[in-house]
């Protein structure tokens, strides 16, 4: 343990460093002039700290209030060693943080107790900040354990879907990635982006649920084969609502609202404007411009500057148009997504 003397007495410094050498276990470290101790300090640690009242420059006072004030010093004891009895400088030292006093002359049995307990109780305190950072660390682990838990999750009921609709190819990465930064471009807290990042390749787990004939056919679809198709929304809610998980539920949100539009054309429940929930918005632009510049059994692939151009033309019809400029704001990157995760 490290204790730290003040005092312009020189004859009492060695007093009091003799001891504390007696204490076992304590290395002291002795200033005749409080300033050169303040700035010791501000550079280092002390377990205790013992000071003198009457001192030039720097009182006991002022050196306890601004001992106080740096940022390692707030629970570390400090002994005020006085020849003063009057109380009003012993409620102001109290005020200003001093934890105990001694009266001089020193009594060496006083003096040992006194520094026993304190160094004690600051043994306590470190053992404590010890214990909780051991406890933070366990529950930051405990947290990636399941941030990658669920991304398990996710990427194995993503990957199931995408069984069942091969063509799809890197269109979850796709989408995922460019969803994340229009969140990002429509000023979302970084955890929210995060979140719409991880859940975003769900969107389209509820074509679990979709019938083979409906799901792989090559060509247009019937409007009775259209209806069912339209059901992988409201059955990918199903698969993830009311989870205990945050993220389960945001997955949840964007599998029944990425097919909603601002205008209330869209389905299953035909929400309009900010109705629909912004999770799903933000998916929407995301997931139409990487599915239509994609090529399907259905359909060949559209030029990436036809899309663009159509999306400007649907926002605030099918598209929330805060989604659609945060997403021409983010294009460079967006094609560069493309280019990174290619069928």
């Amino acid at each position: 343990m490290q204790v730290v003397i003040v005092d312009d007495n020189r004859t009492n410094l060695r007093l009091l460093e003799g001891l504390v050498s007696q204490l076992g276990g304590c290395n002291s470290l002795a200033f005749e002039n409080a300033v050169e101790a303040l700035e010791w300090c501000a550079e280092n640690s002390a377990d205790l700290i013992l000071t003198d009242y009457m001192m030039p420059e720097v009182d006991g006072l002022e050196f306890i209030d601004r001992l106080r004030g740096m940022a390692d010093y707030g629970d570390v004891p400090i002994i005020m060693v006085t020849t003063t009895d009057l109380k009003e400088v012993r409620y102001e030292a109290l005020q200003k943080g001093a934890t105990d006093f001694l009266n001089k002359p020193v009594d060496a049995t006083e003096f040992m107790a006194r520094l026993t307990n304190l160094l004690q109780l600051r043994d306590g305190q470190i053992k404590l900040k010890d214990r909780a950072s051991w406890l933070a660390d366990e529950v930051a682990k405990a947290t990636r354990n399941i941030v990658e838990r669920e991304n398990e999750i996710i990427i194995r009921l993503s990957r199931a879907a995408e069984c069942r609709d091969p063509e799809t190819g890197a269109h979850i990465l796709r989408m995922a990635h460019i969803s994340k930064l229009v969140a990002e471009a429509c000023r979302l807290p970084t955890d929210e982006v995060d979140t719409i990042f991880r859940a975003a390749p769900m969107h389209d787990v509820g074509k679990l649920g979709v019938a083979d004939g409906v799901l792989l056919k090559p060509g247009k679809l019937g409007p009775e084969e259209f209806e069912e198709m339209k059901a992988h929304t409201s059955i990918g809610y199903e698969i993830l609502k009311d989870s205990p998980s945050r993220l389960l539920r945001v997955a949840a949100e964007i599998a029944v609202s990425h097919h909603e539009k601002f205008d209330g054309s869209g389905y299953p429940k035909g929400l309009v404007g900010t109705n629909i929930p912004l999770v799903g918005r933000v998916v929407a632009v995301a997931d139409v411009f990487d599915a239509v510049t994609s090529d399907r059994p259905y359909k060949e692939p559209w030029p990436v500057e036809k899309v663009a151009e159509m999306i400007r033309e649907n926002s605030g019809s099918h598209f929330d148009p805060d989604c659609v400029d945060a997403f021409f704001s983010r294009f460079d990157e967006i094609m560069k997504v493309r280019e990174r995760y290619k069928d």
